[in-house]
């Protein structure tokens, strides 16, 4: 994305959260501005020298017009007010930058540790997550994004990671914490048995991939 953008003066990613995005794209950028609107999560970003944070939602960009070469969101945009939002990015790119909506998809393991992890998440877990995870899952295909848009390159997060490593993260889903309350919790009691019975070793690490999707547009 960087090679996109041409300039590389100044970079926006909003909706920041603990700055994972926001200190690669220094790696690239002169400077990046970060914004979330939680000072809790402003408060706990990683910092970097040539990251500037602020606590400001997406919808209202403290930035003058045509300020910044490539405006990023990573796993925000679908909770954003989406015809704010796009206002605000057409006024704060500059004319020929890039607007990002990122996010990862579901992942995806190897063999019947990957099909069993499939069922977990698609037939037992799916229907306790919040409507707007559908968004996530069809990469933002269903997002008004009004820019003439561009290819998305083609990335992926992996991790090699022991059982209870996977395990760890599922158990932070949102969709976890919502079938527990509902008194579904021998959903993931059945799926954790199961897991244990393929994977028996628990330090054997598994690679584990999620796929970075979401729409690249150029501003006009």
């Amino acid at each position: 994305m960087a090679a996109a953008c041409g300039r590389r003066e100044h970079a926006l990613d909003v909706g920041c959260g603990s700055g994972q995005l926001s200190t690669l794209l220094a790696a690239r950028f002169d400077r990046v501005t970060a914004t979330d609107p939680s000072a809790d999560q402003i408060a706990s970003a990683a910092p970097h020298p040539r990251v500037a944070y602020r606590v400001e939602p997406a919808e209202r960009i403290g930035l003058a017009a045509a300020s910044v070469d490539l405006l990023t969101a990573a796993q925000a945009a679908h909770w954003f007010d989406l015809d704010a939002f796009h206002a605000e990015a057409r006024r704060v790119v500059r004319p020929g930058g890039l607007v990002a909506l990122l996010c990862y998809g579901v992942p995806t393991l190897g063999g019947a540790v990957g099909a069993r992890f499939a069922r977990f998440y698609w037939d037992e877990i799916h229907p306790h997550w919040p409507a707007a995870r559908r968004h996530v899952e069809e990469g933002y295909r269903g997002l008004p994004f009004p820019y003439p848009e561009a290819a998305l390159p083609e990335t992926w997060i992996v991790r090699d990671w022991p059982r209870d490593a996977l395990l760890g993260y599922v158990r932070t889903w949102s969709a976890v914490r919502r079938a527990e309350a509902a008194g579904q919790g021998a959903t993931l009691a059945a799926f954790e048995a199961d897991l244990a019975a393929l994977w028996p070793d628990p330090r054997e690490a598994r690679r584990v991939r999620w796929p970075v999707v979401g729409r690249l547009g150029r501003v006009g």
